[in-house]
């Protein structure tokens, strides 16, 4: 490896290692749970998916997801128990108004369809797919409100806790690494920081692009 290959590896960790820094907080966080390879957080993290893809902005969808936390409709089998009335003032109180009736009928279905095939628990979902990215991907579409851009969100999170999707560097996240000079293939992305910093980063990259932050990125490390 030569001097000036070295530099420039150095060079882009530190870049890395600034994102993680300035921008590096999952959604999962930023809402106040940590994601785990349990029923109730897979859950939540499933609904927050939901909310996220929404023509909304992330603050708003955040705070609608917390507000369900608030309510204590943090498993499936709460969220059914609850009546649409409840969550979709919940959802409306919270901000999230532009898509609270229609989204409080989706979390309702959703919840049912989890409850249903999946016993309430997404991990049996990940087992009747084999623990393949496309399988799982097809099935968690089958929930209302979750297209391709929602497990995206879903799989950027919980790619720590499900080690098949690692490395899972969505569109957003890539092109950010790409015009930050990180590269563009996600074993080359994931590659600058440590394994379980992964879902953090790739939190910040799209982050960046979300707050237009290229030119801080790339000006405080020149």
């Amino acid at each position: 490896m030569t001097t000036t290959t070295r530099r420039r590896a150095t060079r882009k960790e530190e870049m890395a290692a600034r994102v993680l820094d300035r921008f590096g907080t999952t959604w999962a966080s930023e809402t106040g749970f940590t994601v785990r390879d349990a029923p109730s957080p897979l859950f939540r993290l499933l609904c927050l998916s939901m909310l996220l893809s929404a023509r909304i902005s992330n603050e708003l969808a955040v705070r609608g997801a917390r507000a369900l936390t608030v309510a204590g409709w943090t498993t499936a089998r709460k969220m059914v128990d609850s009546t649409w009335a409840d969550r979709a003032r919940t959802l409306n109180e919270s901000g999230y108004a532009r898509f609270d009736e229609r989204t409080a009928r989706m979390l309702e279905d959703s919840s049912r369809l989890l409850l249903d095939r999946w016993k309430g628990d997404l991990r049996k979902l990940r087992e009747e797919a084999g623990r393949e990215q496309p399988a799982e991907r097809a099935l968690l579409k089958e929930f209302k409100g979750i297209g391709d851009v929602g497990v995206d969100i879903f799989f950027r999170e919980v790619q720590g806790v499900w080690g098949e999707l690692s490395p899972f560097v969505d569109e957003r996240a890539r092109k950010a690494a790409q015009r930050l000079g990180l590269g563009s293939q996600p074993r080359a992305i994931a590659s600058l920081v440590a394994a379980e910093d992964l879902p953090r980063f790739v939190a910040g990259l799209v982050r960046v692009d979300l707050e237009h932050a290229y030119d801080d990125v790339l000006e405080s490390s020149s």
